[in-house]
């Protein structure tokens, strides 16, 4: 009897034994706001707990729709900082009605200038607090339309969309129901939708008119395809200034990759009425046409005087530099973006929607045979 009882004595003094599941919950319950556990995120009810505020005056800080004392504001962002909590933006946008983000839809982005647009959306988007999901439509308007369908899956609050190839394009109004939508660069058949321009008939005519004034007459205008209407646009200013002085256009449509556009300017350099200057259609069009010039040995300006339609970043340090047509891609992409941002806080969607048209610069270089040190811009 007493050896069983120092056993006992023993064995109770030197293990211990866990606590219940229900032991350990009532102790959870008692540390209050103590470090959490392990792995577990931190919630609402665990920073009003460290902050000694109710849930709701959490809510108003995070939201800020409510105002709250400067004292009781500062003690729940130290407890927010102190717990590492981040906000349930899914449960935030099922009581908000809104999910805080919007989509793009650009054709490409290989492109510099759809790049620069990107970025000027992105860039307005985060100043209102909103992710941008970006996505491409490869000029495709039936892929361009199953993008929109997954974007309006998502339950995005807008879109800002360059349309595909226009003639072709799917979107229309009823499309999107009740989410505002924006189209820049190029326009959209519906007339209830927003679009955002830039002068591209106007810039080509004057550029083309820069380069007859040098005294070329035979001058060919390089471009991606007609369907798409920022080229036509802009052929068409440069077919305006080319009849304006009773000269004969020529124009290529197919300038797309490097192999067409050396085997076209090869041919127009032959014969008595060869092509004595090249005016490209966009930044694409401007690659393949300077590294085809690189390829036949062609020299700027002294065997074909040169410019193009938009500007980028290498264009003043070429040799020459390039004179060219500088359109506002990310003003453009900004103005887009304010007017959707425009749209979601009214929430309205207008039975005639607006066409804001942004101005282009002339930028001239040498590449043009202008003889400056630096460039001449006319607005």
């Amino acid at each position: 009897m007493r050896l069983s009882c120092i056993i006992c004595q023993r064995i109770s003094g030197e293990i211990e034994l866990p606590d219940s599941p229900k032991d350990q919950a009532s102790k959870n319950a008692k540390q209050g706001d103590q470090e959490q556990t392990p792995h577990r995120k931190s919630t609402m009810s665990d920073v009003a707990r460290r902050a000694g505020v109710g849930t709701m005056t959490v809510s108003r800080v995070l939201s800020g729709t409510v105002p709250v004392s400067a004292k009781t504001a500062e003690r729940v962002h130290k407890a927010i900082k102190q717990l590492d909590y981040r906000p349930n933006e899914l449960a935030r946008a099922f009581r908000d009605q809104r999910t805080r983000s919007i989509g793009l839809i650009i054709p490409y982005l290989y492109d510099p200038f759809f790049a620069n647009c990107a970025q000027a959306v992105s860039t307005v988007a985060k100043e209102h607090g909103y992710s941008t999901i970006v996505t491409t439509s490869n000029e495709d308007p039936d892929a361009e339309h199953e993008e929109v369908e997954r974007m309006l899956q998502r339950h995005i609050d807008g879109l800002v969309v360059i349309p595909a190839k226009c003639k072709n394009s799917r979107l229309t109004r009823a499309l999107f129901g009740k989410t505002p939508v924006v189209a820049f660069d190029r326009p959209v058949s519906d007339p209830a939708m927003d679009v955002v321009l830039v002068q591209n008939t106007t810039g080509a005519r004057r550029m083309t008119e820069h380069l007859i004034e040098h005294g070329h007459k035979h001058i060919a205008f390089m471009g991606l395809s007609r369907n798409l209407f920022t080229i036509n646009a802009r052929f068409n200013g440069y077919r305006r200034a080319m009849q304006e002085a009773g000269l004969k256009e020529d124009a290529f449509f197919g300038c797309d990759s490097q192999i067409n556009t050396v085997r076209e300017i090869e041919k127009r350099q032959r014969g008595p009425n060869a092509t004595t200057a090249i005016f490209a259609s966009n930044t694409l069009a401007t690659r393949y046409v300077l590294g085809a010039f690189q390829h036949l040995g062609i020299k700027m300006p002294q065997d074909i005087a040169f410019a193009g339609f938009d500007d980028f970043d290498l264009a003043d340090v070429t040799s020459p530099p390039l004179t060219v047509v500088r359109q506002p891609a990310q003003e453009m992409g900004r103005v887009a973006a304010r007017l959707l941002f425009d749209r979601i806080d009214r929430g309205e969607l207008p039975q005639t929607g607006y066409r804001i048209v942004l101005p282009v610069e002339i930028v001239i270089r040498r590449s043009c045979g202008c003889k400056h040190r630096t460039p001449l811009i006319f607005h």
